[in-house]
């Protein structure tokens, strides 16, 4: 692969603390997660851990993540300056402290406490969709990725409202005045959150990641699956939710067939694009084509359960036991091996990029070690395998146990992998880049960062980097 895809204009990313930010973060979210999982299958776990567990991965980890690969890549790839660079820095410390609260309120057993924390994640999603509209506000036509990522924005400002009220909801009741159920409030949630938000973003991220790093292009029946996607996802998300909102069988069980026939779009042309590479396979490539089979997988047993009865709350976010095949499987797979790219990539352009053609310098693929690659990919699809296989079978006890443990310690390698990257080829240390001006390293005197010692936003200075 070459060290930098033709085509993208790296010239209009942000600085690198910016992104790497958003993923260290994200990472530690994921690591809290994954280890409330664990706790769960052994049965440790206190208070609403089900519910803190639900929120860290899908708000935190992977959202998480979507805020910090937007924020580097809609410049990029539209080639546009970003709007703000201090609402990026805002967005995250405000849905980062909404989460950490949001947790704490289910694990101590006490809901009615979300209700502030849940405004607070509003105002951080809110600040991320409203820097990313403006981004994109210049661009004279919006291409496919574009496309989905401001429908998946308008989900986010949705599901987020959503959220509060379900949140509201727990210390009063505000549904009988709306006419709706809270059952049907969270299957509406639930729906707009992981379809509408989430697979939004994945598809129209894949659209650009799929073939730009297998080196092919869409062709023939690829741009009727795409129309297909395009057209029956985003209306399928909104029937389904609003089926699900106001119980109406009929109209969720149309929406859950678009939405399933819009995965299986897509399934085919990633599908394809991997067939057709023309480059050797890495990390990234083996978990997209772990995500192409989760997500055919899934629709296969979800596409008969939400035939039948998709307002049932078994069937949630699919065929009953199938929630882990989807966020874990499918999208989890995805954003793990996205990010063995984009991290790589952030890092590549900020410390080797003026070098290249003056020295030698490493590929992008070459800055995180194959091995601990090839570990954690192991354990990640072993653990996922087992999980899965007892959640759809309905068993629990030790294989369910293990699998959780096995995905842990996944998680812990590629976690280790994607640090290594920056302590090794880095040109900030990690506190740095977490805290920025409040690293001790600066109180200390140490100046090496002149990045992020400006204060001045890029909105007035277009000539900030």
């Amino acid at each position: 692969m070459g060290a930098v895809p033709g085509g993208i204009d790296t010239g209009r990313q942000p600085p690198m603390t910016v992104p790497l930010r958003h993923f260290l973060v994200a990472l530690v979210l994921l690591v809290a997660g994954v280890t409330l999982g664990v706790g769960m299958r052994v049965g440790v776990a206190p208070g609403l851990a089900r519910l803190a567990h639900l929120h860290l991965l899908l708000a935190g980890w992977i959202c998480v993540t979507i805020m910090g690969a937007m924020t580097q890549f809609v410049p990029v790839w539209s080639g546009v300056t970003l709007h703000s660079r201090r609402l990026a820095d805002a967005q995250l410390a405000l849905v980062v402290a909404g989460l950490i609260g949001f947790a704490g309120a289910f694990l101590l057993g006490r809901p009615t406490w979300t209700a502030p924390f849940g405004l607070l994640v509003l105002a951080g999603f809110w600040t991320f969709a409203y820097n990313v509209v403006r981004t994109l506000r210049p661009v004279e036509r919006y291409d496919v990725t574009e496309r989905h990522f401001l429908v998946a924005l308008a989900f986010l400002l949705v599901t987020t409202v959503l959220g509060v009220l379900l949140a509201i909801g727990f210390s009063g009741s505000v549904y009988p005045r709306m006419g709706v159920s809270r059952t049907g409030a969270v299957g509406a949630h639930a729906t707009v959150a992981v379809f509408g938000v989430v697979l939004t973003t994945v598809y129209g991220a894949l659209y650009q990641l799929g073939t730009m790093f297998t080196q092919t292009e869409l062709r023939g029946i690829d741009h009727r699956l795409r129309r297909i996607e395009e057209r029956g996802h985003p209306l399928g998300v909104v029937a389904l939710a609003t089926g699900r909102l106001v119980g109406n069988d009929p109209l969720a069980r149309i929406g859950g067939i678009l939405v399933v026939a819009a995965a299986l779009a897509v399934c085919v042309v990633l599908a394809r694009k991997l067939y057709e590479m023309r480059v050797e396979p890495t990390p990234m490539h083996t978990r997209y084509a772990a995500f192409v089979v989760a997500l055919a997988l899934w629709s296969a047993v979800s596409l008969p359960a939400w035939a039948t009865d998709p307002l049932s709350r078994e069937h949630l976010l699919g065929a009953a036991g199938a929630g882990h095949l989807l966020v874990l499987g499918a999208i989890g797979f995805v954003v793990f091996g996205t990010l063995y790219h984009v991290v790589p990539f952030v890092v590549w352009v900020h410390r080797y990029s003026d070098l290249l053609g003056l020295e030698d310098v490493p590929m992008i693929d070459d800055l995180y070690d194959d091995r601990l690659a090839a570990i954690d990919g192991s354990l990640l699809f072993a653990g996922t395998a087992l999980i899965v296989a007892t959640d759809l079978l309905g068993s629990s006890g030790v294989a369910s146990a293990l699998g959780g443990v096995l995905v842990a310690a996944g998680v812990g390698a590629f976690a280790l992998n994607v640090l290594s990257v920056l302590v090794r080829h880095g040109s900030r240390p990690i506190d740095r880049i977490l805290l920025g001006g409040l690293s001790p390293r600066r109180a200390g005197g140490d100046s090496a960062d002149p990045v992020d010692e400006q204060v001045t936003d890029p909105v007035d200075d277009p000539t900030h980097d």
